[in-house]
């Protein structure tokens, strides 16, 4: 017997490279995915400017959306099988939060919230998506948002969403592992959802998981410092906050700067939370940006006529990033102040436009936050231990301190120039 599909049919399956075959689990989730506001992030890379040195670093925001929803469903499953009562409606939401949780994010996300939004973060982004998809499926959305704002009855959903052992965690140092080749990522997401458990209502982990969450949190520091903080990585990001700094100041005086509108519109204007919520359109045009407006801008202003934007541009486009300086101490004064003062020698500039050209600030990794969130073991008898005191292979509570350095940016042609 033959039997055909319906051409409606809406549970189709992603090949992915990490996992394999990941499923949609359900048909109204098929037709979230199939809105524009997540296809968006098939075009916004995962990274960000991380392909400057890992050049496999390519993945997108979507790889990562579907990955979270794929452990997210796993976990679920993992967590009923124990007798944890997880509803339908609830596993359906949670799934969904996890899969949206991401979508705030514009191109070189943590660069473009210093700089041409106001102080507005992906996170709240992600919450304002959601809401606006939630009118559009007539408040089908509602419970996933409780879920998302840790506004639900049920805490320990909401940590399988944000959380310090959370889906959205497990996957993106799987995955980002998988496409930078820095193997010390690979964590066993596997045998860590395998081992949850829930107890006062919050995501615990059996204690035959200790070792893995132990190898997690470790994971979570080394791709920090060799891959999300890596200084290069930093030193690109510093350069994308200046190039978009000026162009906001320079957008000010201009009619045009960019041929993309929606590029436009951001940089002429300041817009924060408020607008967001009380302007739909803002949001839908803030949904057309992705990273090909930003590199097609690039390439413009790499020939602008402001020789500081063409400098910038150039330097990015061709890969002649910023030289950078890490310590733990706070640079002095003077030594900041002699990098600059050979920098408006050699690149005839004033000093309000230095600072386009040195840049200095601080960078931290917190590989495990025991202040918020703590990750608990459970033994046998039900005793619950933060992984901080139950680790005996790990001093975890050395890890769980957050290590604050500073760094200093500069063009690699005042490095010689400070050498004499």
């Amino acid at each position: 017997m033959i039997i055909k599909r319906s051409p409606t049919n809406k549970l189709k399956v992603f090949n992915d490279p990490v996992y394999g075959f990941i499923k949609i689990p359900n048909e109204f989730i098929f037709d979230i995915i199939e809105h524009p506001y997540f296809q968006r992030l098939r075009r916004i890379k995962q990274l960000g400017l991380t392909h400057l040195v890992y050049p496999g670093a390519l993945h997108t925001r979507f790889h990562h959306a579907l990955g979270a929803m794929h452990l997210t469903e796993h976990a679920i499953e993992i967590l009923r099988y124990k007798g944890f009562e997880i509803s339908d409606d609830e596993a359906l939401s949670v799934i969904i939060a996890s899969l949206l949780h991401d979508t705030g994010h514009g191109p070189f996300s943590h660069a473009m919230e210093r700089s041409i939004v106001n102080n507005l973060s992906h996170e709240e982004l992600s919450e304002i998506f959601m809401k606006k998809l939630n009118d559009k499926f007539s408040g089908k959305l509602d419970m996933a948002i409780a879920i998302f704002k840790n506004e639900y009855d049920k805490k320990f959903l909401h940590q399988l969403v944000a959380g310090q052992l959370d889906m959205d965690r497990l996957d993106y140092l799987n995955r980002d592992s998988y496409f930078t080749g820095v193997s010390e990522g690979v964590i066993s997401y596997d045998r860590i959802i395998k081992m949850l458990f829930v107890a006062n209502d919050n995501l615990v982990v059996e204690q035959k998981g200790i070792y893995s969450i132990e190898k997690f949190i470790v994971a979570r520091r080394l791709m920090y410092w060799q891959v999300y903080l890596h200084k290069t990585v930093i030193a690109a990001e510093r350069l994308i906050i200046n190039i978009l700094k000026r162009a906001k100041e320079i957008a000010l005086n201009e009619d045009k700067i960019s041929n993309s509108k929606y590029l436009n519109l951001f940089l002429k204007n300041n817009f924060g939370k408020k607008d967001f919520e009380n302007d739909p359109e803002i949001l839908d045009k803030f949904a057309k940006l992705d990273d090909f407006d930003f590199y097609a801008a690039f390439k413009e202003w790499a020939e602008h006529k402001d020789p500081i934007l063409s400098l910038l541009c150039n330097n990015l486009l061709n890969r002649h990033l910023y030289k950078i300086e890490l310590q733990t101490k706070p640079f002095k004064k003077s030594y900041i102040e002699k990098v600059k003062d050979i920098a408006i020698s050699k690149f005839k500039i004033d000093e309000n436009e230095v600072n386009y050209i040195v840049s200095t600030d601080i960078t931290e990794n917190h590989a495990y936050d025991n202040n918020i969130d703590n990750i608990f073991i459970i033994d046998k008898e039900g005793t619950l231990t933060d992984i901080a005191n139950a680790s005996d292979q790990l001093n975890i509570s050395v890890l769980s301190t957050p290590v604050i350095k500073h760094y200093l940016c500069y063009p690699k042609s005042i490095r010689t120039e400070l050498d004499k």
